[in-house]
């Protein structure tokens, strides 16, 4: 079938609005009407080509849709289901068998891969193939295929021009908080960063019922939006030195940290700010290698851990639902945190998104 896609050509690049051929779902396919798609950093990141993926390709990886047709071997889909769509993961390798399918040990190939595991591409044009199925979806087009065990059915009146960031920006702030740091209710929490992931996470944190959360930023337009949903405290830390500061908070140092940024210095910050057994986690994602300091002579005695997230350690099928159960609850508010963009302003989502005009720009087709 024909469909529309934005395609990614070049480094630095605007995605090019085209019009492409969509080859039929295979066995473990879905085809899904994409009814709007997140914009979210890692797609920056991929067409400015900080991770070798091959272009074109049409990229997206925070949709959610309509199926409209199903695959022979899937099961517990039906055309017309709602859904919210996850990264992929190959479900066999010993992670995923552990209920961690974030650290799939296939997980670069299949969702930076741009391919299907033959070799194959979904989408393609007069000029060839274009890269598909990335994140297991490629949701930067009206139609797309996607790996059905990425997709997260969601209830007939789920707002799907809301929930596609739930499939991975909010999913890994929020997921990195509820999943791996755990905050016990009446705990502190610092997190570095007021982007959307980093806003996510605070979320998560209230929800779960910390008392002192921190927000650590740069911008200050940003950190006031961050006391409006209910941080505690913000630091400027263009302006105050924030493991100095976070310690006077605290009396010696928060509980639970979480670095958003991938900065090297940042993520030093965040180490250096917990408190005693403390535990911290890195989801900023950063070029390849990137190196932090990291002063294990003094930290050693500290006894701190340090967790390393990917999608917020999450499995989409148990994680997304409950996201959405606290959204409609009123206790995790990530709504306020999006705009929406019609499909043709989708480069000026992408500037707005860099320059922090907007947190979490959703493309709505």
């Amino acid at each position: 079938m024909k469909t529309r896609a934005a395609v990614a050509t070049a480094p630095q690049a605007d995605l090019e609005i085209r019009e492409v051929e969509l080859d039929a779902p295979r066995p473990d396919e879905l085809q899904v009407k994409v009814v709007a798609s997140g914009v979210c950093h890692t797609d920056a990141i991929i067409r400015d080509q900080w991770y070798p993926v091959p272009l074109p390709a049409v990229l997206g990886h925070e949709g959610a849709g309509i199926v409209e047709a199903v695959g022979a071997d899937v099961e517990g889909f039906a055309v017309g289901d709602k859904v919210v769509i996850g990264p992929a993961y190959c479900g066999r390798c010993e992670q995923c068998l552990a209920g961690h399918p974030m650290f799939c040990v296939n997980f670069y190939d299949r969702n930076f891969g741009v391919r299907r595991p033959d070799g194959s591409t979904a989408f393609s044009d007069g000029d060839g193939a274009i890269g598909s199925h990335f994140f297991g979806q490629s949701s930067f087009a009206e139609h797309t295929n996607v790996v059905a065990s990425g997709a997260v059915k969601v209830p007939d009146n789920a707002p799907l021009e809301l929930l596609g960031p739930l499939g991975c920006g909010i999913m890994t702030g929020a997921g990195a908080v509820l999943n791996v740091l755990e905050p016990r209710p009446g705990s502190s929490v610092a997190i570095f960063g007021t982007g959307a992931v980093g806003m996510a996470g605070m979320l998560a944190a209230l929800a779960a019922g910390a008392t002192t959360v921190i927000m650590v930023d740069i911008v200050p337009e940003r950190l006031e939006f961050a006391k409006e949903l209910g941080a505690t405290h913000t630091v400027n830390s263009q302006e105050t030195d924030p493991v100095e500061a976070i310690k006077e908070i605290t009396g010696g140092g928060v509980h639970y940290a979480l670095d958003t940024t991938g900065v090297p210095p940042v993520f030093a910050q965040m180490t250096r700010s917990l408190a005693t057994r403390g535990h911290g986690a890195l989801v900023g994602a950063a070029k390849l290698g990137t190196e932090a300091p990291f002063d294990i002579g003094t930290l050693l005695l500290s006894g701190i851990k340090v967790s390393m997230v990917v999608e917020g350690d999450a499995i989409p099928q148990e994680f997304i639902p409950r996201l959405i159960s606290l959204h409609a609850n009123g206790k995790f508010p990530f709504d306020r945190l999006t705009k929406t963009y019609p499909f043709e302003d989708i480069n000026q989502a992408f500037a707005d998104s860099a320059n922090g005009t907007t947190l979490k720009p959703i493309v709505v087709y």
